[in-house]
């Protein structure tokens, strides 16, 4: 019965291995950038002002309401409005930890007199053997534990992120993504979250740590990508072995 599955399995590592051929000598692809939410977000129209928005007498005037204006509030707030995350992650954690347990104990029953039982009882008894002792129990346990734990991260970058939703409470979807491509590795830079407006500066960035449920991935695939992870095979065998 299991023989059954041999060849399916074949079949499967067959597929996976043409596939990794096709990409050798091949540089990476990258993602279109028109298939993403940002793109649709910008790609919609922008609604027309409504009349009576901007009289005939202040058409010409510096001080107009309009974003476009000279002391214009250009910071993003509508969907397709873009802004600037800056990530700047430089953190330090270290714990350190020990205990220590220690007990000893000691137990000892015996009837050395009892209205003259014991004398009589210890004629029957084996040599050596006593009611005066009858019984005598000690224990001891010791245990020691130690953990250290030490991490450092530290990254710092700039990307352009995408207003892709506004909340009913005001509060800004954002999302963005990086890609770049040197040789044969494409490094991914994603981000998304939830902004409010007031976080966002003057000029048009907002911090990380600003962000609410921020997603921040840095990462890629190419050549050096697939040298550092383990094959397929391996990976199996970690699971599958206990030890």
């Amino acid at each position: 019965m299991k023989t059954k599955y041999v060849p399916l399995a074949l079949c499967l590592l067959a597929a996976t291995a043409c596939g990794r051929v096709g990409d050798v000598g091949q540089v990476p692809e990258m993602t279109a950038p028109h298939a993403t939410p940002e793109f649709q977000a910008m790609a919609e129209p922008v609604l027309p002002l409504t009349q009576g928005t901007l009289r005939p007498d202040t058409a010409a005037s510096l001080w107009a309401g309009q974003q476009s204006s000279l002391v214009g509030d250009r910071r993003a707030g509508a969907r397709g409005d873009i802004l600037t995350v800056v990530i700047e992650i430089d953190d330090k954690a270290e714990i350190q930890n020990s205990s220590g347990r220690s007990r000893t104990s000691s137990e000892s029953v015996g009837i050395p007199q009892m209205i003259g039982l014991p004398q009589r009882i210890d004629e029957h008894l084996p040599e050596g053997a006593s009611m005066a002792e009858l019984a005598s129990a000690k224990g001891a346990s010791t245990f020691k534990g130690a953990g250290n734990i030490s991490r450092r991260d530290k990254l710092t970058l700039r990307v352009a992120a995408t207003v892709i939703d506004r909340l009913p409470n005001g509060v800004l979807h954002i999302q963005g993504s990086q890609e770049v491509r040197v040789n044969y590795e494409v490094r991914e830079l994603t981000v998304s979250g939830f902004v409010r407006p007031t976080d966002i500066s003057r000029d048009n960035e907002v911090a990380y740590d600003r962000i609410a449920g921020a997603r921040i991935s840095y990462g890629g695939h190419g050549q050096i990508s697939d040298v550092q992870q383990p094959r397929y095979g391996q990976q199996l065998a970690d699971i599958v072995l206990p030890y």
